[in-house]
């Protein structure tokens, strides 16, 4: 006890100083993650044009995908077992490495290789940040850290396209994978210097090598239905089946073998927490919401309101704009009076009221107007995209803050992979349908990727029929995704006020103090104080 009080006596400033540094350094590695994608997306064009390979083109996307999504939770679980800071610089060397390689790829072959590479480490760069986040700074005083997060996402997808262009008009493609090392190379000296986690007892146990086996089998089984289906191969077609049958027998054995191992790759025990469950639910949602989002507002912006192509990643500024905000405001709110529940509520609503709202547009519908209904969706996913990690990470003990992280993390990256699947394959067979019954039929499956430019050069008949069947498929798509969110919306009314660890004493809640019978695992420290001990510890290290 006298240490706690010796602890919480520091100076708080010197502590919150340098623990603004290591998150300054996190953030930097964050950005890292988010820019990689849209800027190799935009460099594709060129990539084939050089490389060649045009029917290997998606797998330069999958390759990455896949190996980002099967290596998250052992990521996670790699920093619960032999600490966060050594497996978060490894998991930052493999990512450099995928792109030095992939920069100096020959052929489509080498490059897709080299992506995987890249991805395996991309795997490990979110969950390090999440984790690391969770172990230094109490759940009670993240929020305010919440809207560093939101602006991070917002720049990148914002300035992904745009920096991803212009690397790619003058510098050349290859560039678009050596940029990552000067910010990678920032990332690593500064998490080294400044970062001093508290020293764990490195752990004895044996890793569970088949439950992380089966996991990425079922991992790697999912994505590639979502990925496939509907595009490589028909939905009912056999190899879409088989991968279905394999995902779900690889899924069925982890569960039964992580009730076995000694130290499981994903602890079943966390999804006893009700809070952490219903977390998982609403970050699977709003990922499936998310990235549908970003996929197809820019694609009815330019083909229906004629926007340029050149700035699209500022086509989705309200939105992001929107979330930041939010963010921002929700976190201090948090912060400053350790309530929360009423967010992930707010925000879920928002989400369907806005996706409801994006499904009503059409070939008349102004840029101001889907700029409007575009900031609601913003607002709710603002509310949702750090709180769900937050009252995750609350929900577990210190020593399970890694996979937990992998866990929210891993459910988010599904979701997306099944939004843009689900939405994807509604868009386009409704595309494909008007433009059929409206006079289009000479466009192709690849009618669904005209720009403004290629759709200006068609006749009136036909770019008539396609501004119509974009608007339309973008109807179906967001009203479809506006009811799967109402999911998000009923997992959230069940979502329990548990105080959140933090500096001070925690405030009793209205559903009473956290217990055993309540959200906090039997002996975590979710019923203390956090002050003196590891993240007090960790900033004072720092």
């Amino acid at each position: 006890m006298a240490e706690l009080k010796k602890a919480a006596d520091q100076p708080a400033e010197p502590q919150a100083r340098s623990v603004r540094v290591v998150v300054l350094a996190l953030m930097i590695t964050m950005l890292l993650a988010m820019l990689d994608n849209l800027i190799v997306g935009t460099a594709m064009p060129t990539i084939v044009g050089d490389l060649g390979g045009m029917e290997h083109l998606s797998w330069v996307v999958t390759a990455y995908t896949l190996a980002t999504a099967a290596s998250t939770p052992i990521w996670g679980k790699l920093g619960d077992l032999y600490g966060r800071k050594g497996v978060f610089l490894a998991s930052i060397v493999i990512f450099l490495v995928g792109s030095v390689l992939s920069g100096m790829a020959q052929d489509m072959g080498q490059l897709i290789g080299f992506r995987a590479v890249q991805g395996l480490g991309a795997g490990g760069l979110m969950v390090g940040v999440m984790s690391i986040i969770g172990a230094l700074v109490p759940p009670r005083e993240r929020g305010r850290y919440q809207g560093m997060m939101a602006g991070v996402m917002a720049i990148a997808m914002i300035g992904g396209p745009l920096v991803g262009g212009v690397i790619t008009d003058h510098l050349g493609w290859r560039w678009s994978f050596y940029i990552n090392l000067p910010l990678g190379v920032i990332a690593l000296a500064m998490v080294t210097a400044v970062l001093h986690l508290p020293r764990t007892e490195r752990s004895k146990a044996k890793v569970d090598y088949l439950g992380a086996a089966l996991l990425t089998v079922g991992i790697t089984a999912i994505v590639l239905v979502t990925t496939w289906g509907g595009t490589e191969y028909a939905w009912s077609s056999a190899v879409i089946m088989e991968l279905i049958a394999l995902g779900v027998a690889s899924l069925v054995g982890f569960l039964f073998v992580e009730t076995k191992a000694a130290e499981p790759i994903m602890p079943l025990h966390i999804f006893r927490s009700r809070n952490f469950t219903l977390m998982s639910v609403i970050g699977f949602m709003a990922g499936f919401v998310m990235f549908g989002a970003v996929l197809f507002l820019p694609l009815y912006q330019q083909s229906v309101q004629g926007a340029s192509a050149t700035n699209s990643g500022l086509l989705l500024l309200p939105m992001l704009l929107a979330m930041m905000v939010v963010s921002l405001i929700a976190g201090r709110v948090t912060t400053s009076t350790g309530k929360y529940r009423i967010f992930p509520i707010i925000g879920s609503a928002l989400m369907v009221t806005g996706l409801f709202l994006l499904s009503t547009m059409d070939t008349g519908t102004t840029r101001l107007t889907s700029g409007v209904y575009m900031a609601v969706l913003g607002a709710g996913m603002g509310f949702l995209m750090q709180i769900t990690m937050l009252v995750a990470q609350n929900s577990v003990e210190l020593k399970d803050m890694g996979v937990a992280s992998s866990a929210t993390t891993l459910f988010r990256t599904l979701g997306s992979s099944f939004g843009v699947a689900i939405m994807g394959a509604l868009f386009n067979g409704r595309v494909q349908d008007e433009m059929a019954a409206r006079g289009g039929g000479g466009a192709t499956e690849q009618s669904a990727q005209l720009d403004a430019s290629s759709l200006a050069k068609l006749p009136d008949v036909v770019r008539e029929a396609y501004e119509y069947a974009v608007a339309s498929g973008t109807h179906i798509a967001f009203l479809v995704g506006g009811s799967v969110a109402v999911t998000a919306l009923i997992a959230s009314v069940f979502v329990k006020e548990v105080p959140l660890r933090g500096a001070g004493k925690p405030e009793a809640s209205s559903d009473g103090p956290a217990g055993p019978a309540d959200e906090v695992p039997a002996g975590s420290s979710d019923a203390v104080p956090t002050a003196g001990t590891e993240p007090a510890k960790a900033s004072q290290n720092a």
